[in-house]
């Protein structure tokens, strides 16, 4: 049941609502989706004393304003970036206590991309199958969030996690990202000077990626060992995907769950692809043998 709420005064470039994503629906055709910076997400309700799963605000490079609409304790990570109450400067990474009517203004990205809101109780917006979470890609979710959106809270547990006063936190890739790669299934469809091209040189993240995958330019274009397509299979999280211009395209949370272009390897889970979701257009990116 709600017992508070508050309301979106200022939605930003692109502000959803995300949780861990509702994975377990490929074969249904349903993408995983889920706050891309999984860490940052999971930081921010270890901080307001809820469990991993519950719903955050994810934003987009220029943040976003709330007002309290009845008191509650927030919590922003992942970007660095700004934070005030009330006009006033706000911790960073630290529970905050917002009164009725009070503001919250998470500023613009210092470094990195996306930033995470939570609130104490997680953002209760209607579940589908089982996930709170916005999916760009297949609609499913609440929508893109606007100015004016009446957001509930939902009941806070008994009592706040115990514990941290400061926190270590990995700072978004600032100088290149580094993503681990395992070679396959496909990797024998492009030349193995492709591949070694592949594990030794540079590109960079490309102004046309976003939750659906991180799009590289700039580096080798992968040459095919192999020609002719190749039929759709499934795809994971963190598949690595080579279309017809060559260049490698990681999939995120927002991938579709089949492809019909071949992949060369996978990024695993993990801090890699935290990183990858905090990686602006322009960083250089590596991919290296996990």
């Amino acid at each position: 049941m709600s017992v508070s709420g508050v309301l979106v005064v200022r939605a930003g470039a692109l502000t959803t609502v995300q949780d861990l994503g509702r994975p377990g629906y490929a074969h249904l055709g349903v993408p995983r989706s889920g706050a891309l910076d999984t860490g940052a997400h999971a930081l921010a309700n270890r901080l307001v004393g809820n469990p991993a799963g519950a719903a955050t605000v994810e934003t987009t490079l220029d943040g976003v304003r709330l007002r309290a609409l009845a008191p509650v304790t927030v919590a922003v990570t992942g970007a660095p970036c700004a934070v005030r109450v009330c006009g006033r400067p706000a911790a960073w990474g630290a529970p905050v206590w917002l009164p009725e009517g009070a503001e919250l203004d998470v500023g613009r990205a210092v470094a990195g991309l996306r930033s995470y809101v939570a609130v104490r109780g997680g953002f209760a917006a209607p579940a589908v199958l089982g996930s709170r979470s916005t999916d760009l890609l297949s609609g499913l979710g609440p929508p893109v969030l606007s100015d004016g959106t009446v957001l509930e809270v939902g009941a806070a547990g008994p009592a706040p996690v115990s514990g941290a006063d400061a926190l270590r936190v990995a700072g978004p890739p600032v100088a290149e990202l580094v993503l681990p790669l395992r070679l396959g299934p496909r990797a024998d469809w492009f030349t193995g000077a492709s591949v070694a091209r592949l594990l030794s040189s540079p590109y960079r993240v490309s102004a046309a990626s976003n939750r659906i995958g991180l799009r590289t330019e700039g580096g080798p274009v992968l040459e095919r060992a192999r020609s002719g397509e190749l039929p759709s299979e499934g795809m994971v999280l963190g598949a690595v995907q080579v279309p017809p211009d060559g260049l490698p395209v990681v999939f995120l949370a927002d991938h579709p769950v089949t492809g019909g272009y071949p992949v060369v390897g996978v990024v695993p889970p993990g801090p890699a692809l935290d990183a990858a979701a905090q990686a602006r257009p322009g960083l250089a990116v590596r991919f290296v043998p996990a």
